[in-house]
């Protein structure tokens, strides 16, 4: 079989489009590989992340957040689409309207219900061996956060401690217990 490639991946990614599907593709070693959408409880932890880092980055013009939507070209010629995204200012000043070209300074993985943790793992110390300052593990299952860098052991992290990523955001802090989406009271509910 011949190995695929970003124009490839354009090919199958207009058509779907024009077809009405959209699915995330991910292009990895020459082959595609097509997710479906995650769990809600998934997909509201990385909506929570991405409102409270954007709420941090862009009033200080830091740089840009991106979602799950968001694909990377990597210096292999893979193509990804990490949960969760950030690229300094100095790196893209601009976003294009086609794939970011660079691998983002910070990468975050969201543990959806299917998914098992070795393969997340994985794909951030990947994200970090291509250059990535931070990679975000992130598992709703045991409510704990993982980060990762290019040098020490990962942190590990659960409800009582307090996210920090300096060498990005400084001074931004993020109580790991806000990670989790709400259970609303029946008094909240009511209107």
């Amino acid at each position: 079989m011949t190995a695929m490639t970003v124009k490839d991946l354009n090919q199958v990614q207009t058509l779907f489009s024009e077809a009405g599907l959209d699915y995330k593709i991910e292009l990895e070693d020459g082959r595609l590989s097509i997710m479906g959408p995650s769990d809600i409880v998934s997909s509201e932890i990385g909506s929570i992340l991405i409102r409270l880092l954007g709420n941090w980055v862009y009033p200080r013009r830091l740089g840009r957040v991106f979602d799950s939507a968001g694909g990377f070209i990597m210096p292999n010629t893979n193509v990804k689409a990490p949960d969760v995204s950030f690229v300094r200012a100095a790196r893209l000043r601009q976003s294009p309207r086609y794939f970011g070209e660079l691998v983002p300074d910070l990468v975050v993985e969201i543990k959806s219900q299917s998914d098992r943790i070795k393969p997340i793992e994985t794909k951030v110390l990947k994200f970090i061996e291509l250059g990535a300052v931070v990679g975000i593990l992130i598992d709703p299952d045991e409510e704990t956060v993982t980060i990762y860098r290019s040098t020490g052991e990962p942190i590990v992290l659960g409800n009582g401690d307090i996210l920090t990523v300096a060498e990005l955001f400084p001074g931004w802090e993020l109580p790991v217990s806000e990670l989790w989406p709400p259970i609303f009271t029946e008094e909240e509910t009511q209107l």
